[in-house]
């Protein structure tokens, strides 16, 4: 069984997953959602992009990260 990564690494695995999929997000839905609020935008957005990081992205750069860490040794 793989060693689970430092907070650290987690940490950072997830800002760059975050902050990925927030930036490709906002660009695909910026014409579709620059008009409403931004209380609204950012729900919108959120709601989109915390369900991909937490159940697709995470869990694949973890997988990823622990390959990465097997072939070191």
């Amino acid at each position: 069984m793989p060693a689970t990564p430092s907070v650290h690494r987690r940490a950072l695995i997830t800002w760059a997953a975050v902050y990925a999929t927030l930036m490709l997000v906002q660009l695909l839905l910026e014409p579709v959602i620059s008009p409403l609020p931004q209380a609204l935008r950012t729900l919108v957005v959120t709601a989109i992009v915390v369900p991909v990081v937490v159940y697709l992205l995470v869990p694949a750069l973890l997988r990823v990260n622990a390959r990465l860490h097997r072939r070191d040794r």
